[in-house]
């Protein structure tokens, strides 16, 4: 039975509390295991993580093939480590969906 994640406020609140920033040299060895994924800026990283749980296939494909969520390249883990970086990451096991800070507008 497919759920809708919009409803489950349980999860949606749970994921909200344990998403948090985190150092990329702590993600090197799941990244190592293929456990990282991209989130873009564009999108809510709770939002994708919800859908990743509940299975949401249609718009996880969209977003993969639109660029917007993707595993963890090696050029984008080489840039990460060189430049010290912090992401947002939010776990949903097997998987780590990280996302770079959003860009503020001023």
């Amino acid at each position: 039975m497919k759920t809708n994640p919009s409803n489950d406020t349980e999860l949606h609140d749970k994921i909200n509390r344990e998403t948090g920033r985190i150092e990329w040299s702590e993600l090197e060895r799941h990244f190592a295991q293929g456990n990282v994924i991209y989130v873009s800026e564009e999108l809510d990283l709770i939002d994708v993580a919800m859908r990743v749980s509940h299975d949401d296939k249609d718009n996880i494909a969209r977003w993969m093939a639109d660029g917007k969520v993707a595993k963890v390249s090696d050029l984008q883990a080489q840039t990460w480590s060189a430049g010290g970086i912090a992401l947002w990451a939010a776990v949903v096991h097997p998987f780590i969906l990280v996302q770079p800070e959003k860009k503020q507008l001023h």
